[in-house]
């Protein structure tokens, strides 16, 4: 039976079912709030502990995306009357958000994992960014995560500004909401209390200074997160999240905040790119070759909707760069894979010889 604080959290059937026969009553289950450099905060709904990893568990891993991520259910062991976690193992994800890590490192970075739904946040004003909004919510769908749209400093846009970004999110959105808000005036924010459930996890992700930590500080009815000064020139805080951090809204509702990203890359997306690119995958099932590039073949009913001008080229552009950059991640994330288990298995053979070749006790 799940106890009403891990339900709290956000532990359901779905977790129990991945679960099965492993649970044992020595072990505790508990949840990731937040990563720190040699360690991890976790809770379980009724205390929070530092935990780290067991020395089994962290032999037996063959990536970092391997390892928990804020958000992660994992078995643990509580020592020290409770202060003190081992991390045994890391339940099965329901849902992940992850990015090719910042650099020209070519490595999965984990953002936060088990989230129902991601608030996309992006300011109605002049640095609104199509382009980084199609790379989120591509992340967003790739993860099996429920996007919804907020456009945040409603307020600080004019008529023909705020007309303007509403007609390009609707482009992109599909089939998910768009909210228009202000965390200054109120606007629009009860639409978005009204998306918030016990027991659900929502992620705020968006670029530094969008509106993110004032818009969790609002939710959470205190300020529970810090904002930067604001600049006088266009009354704008900055961001000043450094860390993705989980937490508990009063009304039950877990919510996960995360740094502003400048830069958001990609390896694994085809099932992303086929959700927000819809229309033109659905053209090109249409093609006379099946693995049609979309750039100049015979028989492309792409190229030719772009030529009849009923798919826009910004739209166009941005799909097959985001095609390439992701396959591009993909074969060098491949060769890297490879590379690391060959290590792996060289260094597990060393380590057992080793063990072989200990001298006996005289």
């Amino acid at each position: 039976m799940i106890s009403p604080e891990l339900t709290n959290l956000g532990f359901d059937n779905w977790f129990q079912h991945k679960l099965g026969a492993s649970n044992d009553s020595d072990f505790e289950i508990a949840r990731i709030s937040s990563v720190n450099r040699d360690n991890y905060q976790i809770t379980n709904g009724r205390t929070e502990a530092v935990a780290e990893l067991s020395g089994q568990f962290r032999f037996s891993l063959n990536s970092e995306i391997d390892l928990p991520t804020v958000g992660d259910w994992v078995l643990l062991s509580l020592l020290n009357e409770g202060t003190l976690g081992v991390i045994l193992s890391v339940l099965p994800r329901k849902t992940v958000l992850k990015r090719k890590a910042a650099g020209s490192r070519v490595e999965y970075q984990l953002i936060a994992a088990n989230i129902d739904t991601a608030f996309i946040i992006q300011p109605c004003d002049s640095d609104f960014n199509p382009s980084k909004m199609e790379r989120y919510l591509v992340a967003v769908r790739e993860g099996g995560i429920e996007p919804v749209i907020l456009l945040s400093k409603s307020d600080l846009a004019g008529p023909e500004t705020l007309k303007a970004v509403l007609d390009a999110a609707g482009e992109l959105a599909g089939a998910c909401s768009i909210i228009t808000y202000s965390a200054e005036s109120g606007f629009g924010l009860n639409e978005i209390y009204r998306l918030l459930k016990r027991g659900k996890t929502f992620c705020l992700l968006g670029s530094s200074g969008a509106g993110k930590t004032t818009l969790i500080n609002q939710l959470a009815g205190e300020d529970a997160f810090s904002t930067g000064t604001v600049r006088e020139k266009d009354g704008k805080g900055r961001h000043t999240t450094t860390r993705r951090y989980l937490s508990v809204l009063e009304g039950g509702t877990v919510l996960i905040d995360t740094p502003g990203l400048r830069e958001f890359g990609n390896i694994e997306a085809s099932s992303g790119l086929a959700s927000v690119f819809a229309e033109i995958e659905q053209i090109g099932e249409g093609c006379r070759f099946r693995n049609c590039s979309h750039t100049g073949e015979d028989g492309c009913l792409v190229m030719q909707a772009l030529n009849a001008g009923r798919l826009k080229q910004e739209r166009y552009e941005n799909y097959l760069k985001l095609k390439r950059e992701s396959a591009r991640y993909q074969m060098s994330y491949a060769e890297k894979r490879k590379k690391d288990k060959l290590q792996g298995r060289m260094y597990k053979a060393i380590m057992k010889q080793k063990t072989w070749e200990k001298p006996r006790d005289s």
